[in-house]
């Protein structure tokens, strides 16, 4: 099982950036799927799931109606649209699905 993140960086307050986590070694459809974050000195925290067919979602109140979770099961992928990106947003990423983890991608809002 591997869950690969990609798409992190740096954006200036305000930018948008989006995440992908790509998933293999298990049929990814069948299960949810999340995006966790970890700021420095914070605990981790879920910041968006999805289920297994997309239909439902939650994310955390901080980020609702700037971040957009979706997913495409016929490329076992999940991504994580962010809009109007903030400092406090700043973290290292996860993607998380079945108990695996991914590796993380930086995400660094700053001017």
């Amino acid at each position: 099982v591997q869950l690969v993140e990609s798409g992190g960086g740096l954006v200036q307050p305000g930018g948008s950036l989006r995440l992908t986590c790509a998933a293999s070694g298990f049929t990814a459809s069948h299960y949810a799927m999340s995006w966790y974050r970890q700021a420095p000195g914070k605990e981790r925290e879920l910041v968006a799931a999805i289920s297994s067919r997309g239909g439902r979602t939650n994310y955390v109140n901080s980020v609702k109606g700037r971040f957009t979770i979706s997913r495409d099961n016929a490329k076992n992928t999940v991504y994580l649209e962010m809009n109007s990106l903030r400092p406090e947003d700043t973290a290292v990423y996860y993607c998380q699905s079945v108990g695996y983890w991914g590796q993380g991608t930086q995400v660094t809002v700053s001017s």
